[in-house]
């Protein structure tokens, strides 16, 4: 157990320090400057001045070598277009709002996904097995940022059951929240049902319905244990797409998260902002990788971590 947390940690930093590397060469090959649009407006030496305040002015290995420095001690730099206000801070500032987001929308396509996937299942090429197939397929064709503007139009202003946008109260996290779920709850829909399906239809769970063992019993003791593996299995991914849409639907909720700030960042080519919100991000992923993995051993005792080294 120790050598394999001890491996993972090793390949997470090697990760983190590949995302990095690769953000930044990305952000620096385009063209351009982030004080270009300003570049009309301010003397010369000003401009010169901002270079070299944020170390612009020198070559890219030495500004790669200087960020890398400052990021041991977890310091994730200044943002280029505030003056007050440091990359830190506003991670420290947006997490509640993103997080509230990311959590409720787990929280719904998980216990939404996972019911309809064993209604759907339990009730094979009947009426409920058709319509939760049918709402699956309708989630995964619409995304996020397709989403979000249709629950706006029809549970915000032709319903006015929730507000428009804007951050407050717990009735401002609705709508957000069902837009990021609605896609992984299709998907976890249907890959429960697959699972669900293929499990009721083992042997063991036919010897314990011979036995006389009450079907809601069989079901909640062997069928859903054993199905629910693939959905665990999703989850990376499933929190990998919620971390991508949190960035379009907190700007069109003008939700005041870190998803706001990284939007921002890329139209204002602040290089920190970026550089500082990809690392948190995929820290928070590959985290949650570990995470799961480690789950596996609790949901199934036969699945070891020493047999997922490699």
């Amino acid at each position: 157990m120790a050598r394999y947390l001890f491996k993972r940690f090793l390949m997470m930093i090697l990760t983190l320090w590949i995302i990095v590397t690769l953000t930044f060469a990305v952000m620096h090959l385009i063209p351009g400057d982030p004080f270009a649009s300003e570049s009309d407006r301010l003397p010369p030496q000003v401009l010169a001045n901002l270079q070299a305040k944020y170390h612009l002015d020198q070559p890219l290995p030495v500004q790669y070598g200087i960020y890398l420095k400052n990021l041991l001690s977890f310091d994730l730099g200044p943002s280029l277009k505030s003056d007050t206000r440091s990359v830190n801070d506003m991670i420290g500032d947006g997490f509640s709002a993103s997080a509230t987001l990311g959590l409720q929308a787990i929280v719904i396509a998980l216990c939404f996904g996972i019911l309809f996937g064993i209604i759907a299942a339990l009730n094979r090429n009947k009426w409920p097995d058709y319509l939760f197939l049918g709402l699956a397929v309708v989630g995964i064709a619409i995304p996020s940022f397709l989403m979000a503007p249709l629950l706006i139009n029809f549970l915000a202003i032709k319903i006015p059951l929730f507000p428009v946008a804007t951050w407050g109260t717990w009735m401002h996290t609705v709508l957000p929240s069902l837009a990021l779920a609605f896609s992984p709850l299709a998907i976890i829909t249907r890959y429960m049902r697959s699972s669900m399906i293929e499990v009721m239809n083992q042997n063991y769970i036919r010897t314990a319905e011979a036995k006389g063992i009450p079907t809601a019993l069989v079901v909640i003791r062997h069928g859903i244990r054993n199905a629910i593996l693939p959905v665990v299995t999703f989850l990376g991914p499933l929190i990998a797409s919620l971390i991508t849409g949190t960035f379009v639907v907190e700007k069109i909720f003008a939700v005041p998260g870190i998803g706001k700030y990284f939007v921002d960042g890329i139209f204002n080519r602040d290089y920190p902002v970026i550089l500082g919100t990809t690392i948190f991000y995929s820290t928070i992923l590959i985290t949650t990788i570990l995470i799961i993995d480690i789950a596996y051993t609790l949901i199934d005792p036969r699945i070891k971590l020493s047999s997922r080294e490699g």
